[in-house]
């Protein structure tokens, strides 16, 4: 009979202490052949090859949102400077018309201006959402409100002049009427000789009109109408519209200068809304309740 040979059920071969001690001598041996050598860059080179596709597989989600990231704060740089330059061209425009203004003006008013060259209103540029569609009223929509400091009553320009006034005001949106919206009147001078008069809208053909004038009244096509300030609503020497014609109403013996507005906004984006305190008239207060 033959000999059961035994199993043997592990495997003897070196012990851990002993591979641990090749491995610490190998590991110092490569640390210093790398050290005074290059033997090894052509290894290193090929390990770096192959894990490079890993290397940008794990980097691609930090890569994405740096993209997201770079992208996001370009946008937000292009609009503040967008806004800045609109605002810059818009108040350079006004501050020619307070030239102008100020050229006509008689000495004591030059006197009293001495003290401050020029009164700088504080201003929130806004742009517009859309216009609502009602074929009674001219109303502009913009995306900034109350919480961007704009009230009820404060007036709307862009370089051309004036373009209308702030009726109704949300958080977060607000409301125009334009100059040529029938509910709105504004008072006004004549720039050639300072004659204070009163412009309202409702005019066909988007213009606005002087009402009630005398044959007395110094008043000519061409003239230049611009704000007067009375009232405190808007401020003085912005422009508003200039004189087409005199057109005279033989029934009640007065005559109306019809003008075209300075403003553009069926052209323009981006308006200035001027950050004055109104005092409301009872239109524009049955305007904003409304």
């Amino acid at each position: 009979m033959q000999e059961q040979a035994t199993i043997r059920l592990f495997k003897r071969g070196p012990t851990a202490e002993f591979r641990l001690f090749v491995f610490v001598i190998l590991s110092l041996a490569l640390i210093v052949i790398d050290a005074r050598w290059r033997v090894l860059d052509p290894a290193r080179e090929a390990v770096s090859v192959a894990l490079y596709p890993f290397q940008r597989a794990v980097m691609m989600p930090r890569d994405a949102i740096s993209a997201v990231s770079n992208w996001t704060d370009a946008a937000s740089t292009a609009r503040t400077e967008k806004e800045a330059l609109q605002r810059q061209r818009i108040e350079l425009a006004q501050i020619a018309t307070h030239a102008a203004q100020l050229s006509a003006e008689n000495q004591q008013l030059r006197r009293l201006l001495s003290v401050a060259d020029m009164v700088v209103q504080p201003s929130v540029a806004v742009e517009v959402l859309y216009e609502p569609p009602n074929v009674f009223t001219r109303h502009l929509v913009f995306d900034k409100g109350r919480n961007s400091g704009i009230m009820s009553g404060m007036p709307v320009i862009d370089e051309g002049g004036v373009v209308g006034q702030i009726v109704r005001v949300t958080p977060f949106t607000s409301e125009a009427a334009l100059i040529t919206d029938e509910k709105v009147s504004i008072p006004v001078q004549v720039l050639r000789n300072g004659l204070r008069l009163i412009a309202f809208g409702g005019h066909p053909g988007g213009k606005v009109e002087v009402r009630y004038l005398t044959n007395e009244t110094d008043i000519t096509p061409g003239d230049v109408l611009v704000t007067s300030g009375v009232g405190g609503l808007f401020p003085a020497g912005l422009s508003v519209a200039k004189v087409d014609e005199i057109q005279r109403d033989n029934a009640s013996g007065f005559s109306k200068a019809v003008a075209t507005p300075l403003s553009h906004p069926e052209r323009y984006r981006h308006f200035l809304v001027l950050r004055v305190e109104p005092t409301l008239s009872e239109a524009v207060k049955d305007e904003a309740d409304g």
